[in-house]
This record gives structure tokens, sequence and C-alpha cells, in this order.
């Protein structure tokens, strides 16, 4: 199927988008990274639609009743069930909507069966797909729609009010699981299957943006292929899901960690997902039992939040647990596989790159470290002039595979893509065995009287004290030291907020030009939707009490009064924003 315009994608097949605008803001070709197929599953056909490929496809190869969709409440949705409403809505979305391939379709709700159909239901009727998250707020939402240009909204009827405010202009939005006649899902439609949109391979199947922690959020544009390749690469050769898995995780559809390991991943497999509107770790728990849930995909923190409640819960159906969205310390892997010998699968993943590419599973583990290129994956660590630097020695992460950065008319392209690799902004070692293990995000490192200190690392001596259960550490500016190491920390229910007691622990653990002059105790730590600890803040805010006023430092340097949270005066906490992966 030809565009109007005849567009011809960089696979020499033609467009089947009507509208171009996509497209036609992909950055150039020599602002591209070099991308590689190197495994024969990596090297579709021209003519790809993702949607057809894990709905469609799925049903072919297992049959239409098994369980796709599992929820907290009511009966699992089939795999041809799923087929029935994605169809209905694909057909609403061209025949009602006016929907033509090509335009940007809003996908905003909480994490159910629902805005995952929306979703294949966009991708079947070509349109492209920006699924945003539940908790973020007018004035982003309209930075987003603007970026994207986006011309329809499909919203759950719960999270429809703040997009209302965003006033969008132009924007048509249309709701589902409300009582109006006009919902989505009680407009008529066509009861019969719908032909899906021959997209190419190479046609934008969706735009995820990262969420902004500092200047305008960058929106991600990713094609047909990718969606299959990140399935086809971490989830096909370290994952390695059963036909009978149950999935369930912590991350919203809107982030694309939780997009693969809810959506695509099972959905490859012909395996089924169990999607939570809350899935904290006191949510996760008990649905783990009740559930039968076989692979688990959370952040860090929830992992060890789980640890203290392990007991009383039945956890015995999990085979396969998954970390990303920030660095694992090697304390929480040990302690998760002390109580119940499942070794957590470590990952490193971008919003740029769509989902994990280093990683390791089972007794290729190695705590402490990310792991190794996924297979379908090439990583090296290189200097700030892009070449590489010797084995043990820090530097920047590079990748290249079959999925890259390809932002949406970003002059910041130029930052990400150097030379045909893609330069993540974390810190790695490649230890000489090949094991990449991560130091920091470049921006969290901590220069203080000429010596270089890795926050992580910091945070991991904290977190080996039995009473810390979350920790954090950024550099504060100083005058004498150029920075300063700060450290917060959020102790166990009940224990006594000692910063002596606990800085005399980090000193016997690291050297001591690392340890931080100042502690700070909160009630919880700054983190996005997604669970990602936000250090910006605590760069930008944390320096403050919470009347606003600069703390005074006591004669050693140091301040170990108690602050009980960073508020944002509304008892929220300091939240929104996050890295990508």
């Amino acid at each position: 199927m030809e565009s109007k315009d005849g567009t011809v994608g960089t696979t020499g097949t033609a467009s089947a988008h009507i509208d171009t605008f996509a497209r036609d803001r992909l950055p150039p070709p020599d602002q591209w990274p070099e991308l590689r197929f190197d495994l024969p599953e990596l090297r579709y056909p021209d003519r790809l639609n993702c949607a057809v490929e894990l709905l469609d496809r799925t049903v072919e190869r297992f049959g239409p009743g098994r369980p796709v969709f599992r929820t907290s409440t009511g009966d699992p949705w089939s795999y041809g069930t799923l087929r029935r409403h994605v169809d209905r809505i694909a057909h609403v979305l061209t025949c009602e909507l006016g929907v033509v391939p090509g335009n940007r379709v809003l996908l905003r709700g909480p994490t159910t069966p629902w805005l995952a159909a929306c979703w294949l239901a966009v991708l079947k009727a070509g349109a492209v797909a920006v699924t945003v998250l539940a908790q973020q707020r007018p004035h982003e939402l309209a930075t987003m729609c603007g970026i994207a240009r986006v011309t329809h909204a499909l919203c759950d009827i719960r999270s429809v009010d703040d997009l209302v405010k965003a006033e969008v202009p132009g924007l048509r939005i249309t709701t589902y699981g409300g009582d109006a006649p006009d919902d989505l899902l009680r407009r008529s439609a066509p009861e019969e299957p719908y032909p899906a949109v021959a997209t190419a391979a190479d046609d934008v199947a969706l735009i995820a943006f990262t969420s902004g922690t500092t200047g305008r959020p960058k929106g991600c544009m990713h094609l047909h292929r990718d969606v299959l390749a990140i399935a086809d690469t971490f989830s096909r050769h370290v994952l390695r899901p059963h036909a009978d898995d149950v999935f369930a995780g912590s991350p919203p559809l809107g982030f694309t960690f939780g997009l693969g390991g809810l959506v695509v991943f099972p959905m490859r497999a012909g395996a089924s997902a169990l999607l939570l509107e809350q899935a904290g770790p006191g949510q996760l728990l008990p649905a783990l039992a009740e559930h039968r849930v076989s692979v688990l995909f959370t952040a860090p923190t929830a992992y060890r939040a789980m640890l203290s409640d392990l007991d009383a819960h039945d956890t015995g159906s999990l085979r396969r647990c998954v970390s990303a969205g920030e660095n694992l310390p090697a304390a929480t892997w040990q302690s998760w596989y002390e109580r119940t010998g499942l070794r957590i699968i470590n990952g490193i993943g971008a919003t740029e790159l769509l989902h994990i590419f280093i990683s390791a599973a089972d007794e290729e583990i190695r705590p402490g470290t990310t792991g190794v290129p996924v297979p379908g994956w090439h990583a090296r660590v290189v200097d700030g002039s892009g070449a590489p630097v010797p084995d043990g020695e820090p530097g920047l992460l590079a990748v290249k595979g079959p999925v890259g950065c390809r932002y949406l008319a970003d002059p910041r392209q130029r930052e990400y893509v150097r030379d045909g690799w893609n330069i993540t902004g974390d810190t790695y070692i490649r230890e000489p065995d090949g094991y990449f293990r991560y130091v920091a995000r470049a921006d969290d490192m901590i220069i203080s009287a000429g010596y270089n200190i890795a926050g992580p690392e910091v945070e991991e001596a904290l977190l080996r004290h039995p009473d810390v259960m979350e920790a954090a550490v950024v550099g504060r500016p100083d005058e004498a030291r150029g920075q300063v190491v700060v450290a917060y920390a959020v102790l166990r229910p009940g224990t006594p907020r000692d910063a002596d007691a606990l800085r005399a622990f980090v000193k016997a653990e690291l050297a001591p030009y690392k340890c931080p002059r100042e502690i700070v105790f909160l009630d919880a730590l700054p983190r996005t939707a997604t669970g990602k600890l936000q250090r910006f803040r605590l760069r930008t805010d944390g320096a403050k009490g919470t009347d606003g006023t600069e703390r005074p430092e006591g004669t050693d340097g140091t301040d170990a009064r108690d602050t009980a949270s960073l508020s944002t005066g509304d008892g929220s906490g300091l939240s929104t924003g996050d890295r990508p992966g």
C-alpha cells in the first residue's frame, strides 16, 4: 500500500502512511545510528504490522482460546476476545473518528486490557501510538501533544480531566469505560475482522517520550520492526519465556519497560500477563500467589521493599525476575536470592532503544554487574571523543543493534548518536571477561577535591547497613571542594536516625574521601511514577529544608538533622520526570 505522496522508506518499500508527519521528522540518514540485524530472526519482511504479528499470528499459532490478559477482578481475556475488541476499536478509529495511517493517537489510562487493546488497534490501523503516563499533568501532556502533533486521543474516562485541561488545539478526545453514548466501547462498528494496514517495516509505530528530567522531553520514534526486535533479542534469548508463563510487573504501559514486559513479550510468546492498575510492592506480592505469576518485571526498589514481607506470601510460582529502570545493587540481588532462590535478571535499557540491551540470566549472572550485550546487540565503553577505553577503565557506554535512537525533530540527536553508536549517558566499565559494570549516570559522577566518586557505589555501601531501606547519593556544590557527597537515607520503621553511626559504618566500607559529608533522613525518596529515583530533584531541592531555607552545616561540614520529607507542599512528595531506561 503506497502513501499518496509515494514516500519510500529505508527498506525501499513504500510507506503506508498517508499522514507523513512522523516519517518527515525522522533524523536525516547521516544522523542515524548504525543498525545491526545479525540474527536471522531480525531479518523481517519489508511489509510488517507489529500488531498483526503479536495478535493475529499468535492466534494462528496457539488458537483463540488461550488467555492473554488477566486482571485482579473478572475473567481473563482470551486472544480471541482481544482480537475482537482490537478489530472493533480499529473500525471505530477509521470509520467513526477519521484516523488515517500516520496520524498520532495519544493513549492514556491505568494499566488495563482496554488500554492494551487500544494500543494494538492504533497500530493495526497504521496510526502512530503515543502512550503517556496516567500521572502526567496538563502542561506535560500539552507539551508532548505539541511536539508529536497529536490529532486524536483515546483516554480512560477516569484519566480524562487533565487531558481536557491541557487544552490541546484540534485534539479529538474519545473516552472509554464510561456511560456516554459516544464512548469508544459503545460506538457502533462492524462486527467483522479489521483488515490491518500493510505498514512498512520501517514505518513509525510509536513515539515514546523521555520524561524530561531536565529540559524539553524528547520524542523517541520506533518502527514496527523495532517492536518485534526487542522481543526477538532480550525476551527470546535472555528471558526465554514459555507459552504458559504469566507475566506481571509494576511499570505502566506508558513506560517502554512495561510495554515490553507486559504486552510485547508475553504476546510474542503466546503467554499471558496480569495487568494491575495498582502495582506497588503491597499489591504485587499477594498477586503473585493468587494468579500464579511466573515472570515478574519491576524496579530494584520494589524488590528491596518486598523482602520484608516475603514470608507472608507464596512466591513459589515465580521462575523469572527482571530488574531495570535503575541500577540493581548487589546487596539487593543477594538478599533476594537468599530469600527466594531466584536470580534477578538485571538489565539496562533506554527509551531511545526501546528496551533492554545488556543483561544476563541464570548461571551467567554476576551480581554487581549488568551483564553482557544481549544477542543481536553490541556494546563498548568509549571516552569523550568516541575512542574505546581499555578494559577496567570507566567511560561512556556505547551500543548498537537492531533498534536505534531517532528523536522526533530534535537537535539532541547529534548528542545521543555519535559515529554510528548510541551514547546512553551512562558511565560503565567493561571487565576483561566482557561483563559490563555500571558506575553511574554520566551526570551522576561527583568530583570532590579532585576525586571522582560514583554515587551508586556510596549508595550500595549504605544499603549494606541492615537498617537502611533506601539510599540516594548526590553531589552538592561546595566552594572549597567543588562538590561534596550528600546522602539521603530511608530507614526501617522505628530505627533511630543516627547520622554519626551510619557515617561510621560507611567509613568502614569505603575510602574516606567517598564517605558522605552530610546524611539526611527522609520518609521516602523522590521517585517517578515508574519507580525511578529522581536524583536531580535531590540536587535542586535537597539542600533546602521543608521551609525552603538552607540547612546550616555543623563544624565538621556535616548535618545530621532529620528531614521528614522533601515536599512539594501538597503532601505528594517530589514527583514526575524520569530518565530513560
